[in-house]
């Protein structure tokens, strides 16, 4: 997982320049995203549920209700969980690149 989504602050107060369209969570912890651009790709986040902020998601059941937050545009799980939508899509957009070299 990218350092990006580890170690930066979840909650931000400023708007997105991003907006989740469609979000799934597969096996293994891992989120297929799509966003307004067009662009969709998978993020995983098993490091992340290993941390104690994060750790409710560790049952996979309670993983699979990801959803999306109509203000926040963030990903979001009951308990107040919610993840950046612009640092879920660098993630997305490292990988895609990464693919295409």
């Amino acid at each position: 997982m990218g350092y990006s989504l580890k170690y930066r602050r979840y909650r931000s107060r400023r708007p997105s320049m991003h907006t989740v369209t469609e979000v799934r969570a597969e096996r293994n912890y891992t989120l297929w995203l799509r966003f307004d651009d067009g662009i969709e790709g998978h993020v995983y986040l098993g490091d992340l549920v290993g941390t104690q902020t994060f750790g409710l998601l560790s049952d996979e059941d309670k993983f699979r209700r990801a959803a999306i937050d109509p203000i926040s545009n963030a990903v979001t799980w009951e308990g107040d969980l919610a993840l950046d939508p612009d640092a879920l899509y660098r993630d997305v957009v490292s990988k895609v690149q990464a693919a295409l070299h």
